[in-house]
């Protein structure tokens, strides 16, 4: 992303809408995650609120322990007394048999724990990092949120992921540039059953290849198969050596996967669909 393809001066508008909107709610509960959007508007809820606005991140299985220490830290860094809550929505039938419906167990999951919590606290609002480039694609996380009245203050503002990215990193925010972190279970195809097991299997192979220092990375898994998916740009170091993949290879084998394959076309969003069908993730907002 770069700043000449948003307009500065129309995303600082909408900075002033969510820092007014924010102001309005007096008290909030920020559903954070880690990923840009939901770091920026916990950013703007202390920066608003003060102690008013309690950041909260959820610990399950389906998130990567290097995606919650990197969000443990950055909450570290701007001292947002970050309060973490264990979920278990892994235990759930309805999430287990991964269904198009998964991400709606989750967030509903999270957003009961997230009402207990503000209940007991006295806080008035919930509030999560849902933006405009999200009303394009089938969220049903989006359902759970309406059903316990969760904000989307970002949305609210219009504004989209780059408009996001461009605050971030004029908050100096170390997520602002962070690869997109799905949760876990995407990387299961739709109805293939999810288990702690089996989730704690894929994270081990993804920081196989974070160690290796590749950054965009996702493996999905299709039974016994790990299908790697890399960023365009870092797929040719894999693909180009054959001793690197092997030793990959070796790895991964030793997690438990018995075939592992490169894909050539790279890392996508939502790529998982062209294979038996995997179903679409709300991410790490």
């Amino acid at each position: 992303m770069t700043d000449a393809q948003i307009d500065p001066a129309v995303t600082r508008n909408k900075e002033r809408d969510l820092i007014n909107a924010l102001t309005r709610m007096g008290s909030v509960i920020v559903a954070y995650s880690g990923g840009v959007d939901s770091s920026l508007l916990s950013f703007y809820a202390r920066k608003v609120l003060g102690s008013k606005a309690r950041i909260v991140i959820a610990i399950s299985p389906s998130l990567a322990r290097e995606e919650l220490e990197a969000a443990r830290k950055q909450a570290d860094q701007f001292h947002w007394q970050l309060i973490e809550v264990r979920t278990a929505e892994v235990e759930l039938p309805e999430y287990r048999r991964n269904d198009a419906m998964r991400c709606y167990h989750c967030k509903k999951t999270l957003f009961t724990e997230l009402d207990d919590l503000a209940r007991t606290q006295n806080i008035q609002h919930i509030a999560y990092g849902a933006n405009v480039d999200d009303l394009q694609d089938f969220r049903p996380g989006h359902k759970a949120a309406r059903e316990h009245k969760v904000l989307s203050p970002l949305q609210d503002a219009g504004l989209t992921k780059d408009e996001i990215r461009f605050l971030a990193r004029q908050a100096g925010l170390p997520s602002w540039d962070r690869p997109q972190a799905a949760c876990l279970s995407s990387r299961f195809p739709t109805l293939q059953p999810i288990t702690s097991e089996l989730l704690s299997r894929v994270e081990r192979a993804e920081r196989c290849l974070h160690s290796l220092g590749f950054r965009q990375v996702r493996v999905r898994h299709e039974n016994d198969t790990a299908r790697i998916e890399l960023d365009q740009l870092e797929l040719p170091r894999l693909s180009s050596d054959p001793q690197l993949m092997a030793a990959v290879t070796a790895q991964l084998q030793e997690i438990g996967y018995r075939q592992v394959l490169l894909d050539m076309q790279g890392y996508r969003a939502g790529s998982g669909n062209r294979f038996g069908k995997m179903g679409r993730t709300e991410g790490g907002s």
